[in-house]
């Protein structure tokens, strides 16, 4: 029977050990820049690319284009050369930069060079 009163004695002693105060979470140290980002400008965001083709040329070369959502394209001669800008044109057809002009879609491209070349290009 003394037994049976010493287990919860001994419970209860147990609970008497622990801290009843509320656990405080302190934030850690306050950002020096919260003001600066909070008032900053928002970020724009570079435009994505849409597609990103390697097509072939009727007199077997290779063109590599990058379509940037329909404001822009990157054109390259080679796979690992450095690509050539080229804006939308004002007419709204194709683009053209550097004497460069590329007019069409992902699927197939008419490339025109700063040498006068047309080259008709399909992916």
């Amino acid at each position: 029977m003394t037994r049976i009163l010493l287990l919860p004695a001994a419970a209860l002693l147990s609970l008497a050990g622990c801290n009843s105060e509320p656990e405080t979470i302190v934030q850690g140290p306050v950002d020096p820049m919260a003001d600066e980002l909070a008032n900053a400008a928002p970020v724009t965001l570079p435009p994505a690319v849409s597609a990103s083709v390697s097509f072939r040329c009727k007199d077997n070369s290779l063109a590599f284009v990058d379509f940037f959502d329909g404001s822009f394209v990157n054109y390259k001669a080679e796979r690992r050369g450095p690509p050539v800008r080229l804006e939308k044109n004002a007419e709204g057809e194709g683009f053209t930069g550097n004497g460069y002009t590329v007019t069409g879609t992902p699927e197939e491209i008419t490339l025109k060079t700063p040498e006068g070349e047309t080259k008709d290009c399909h992916a």
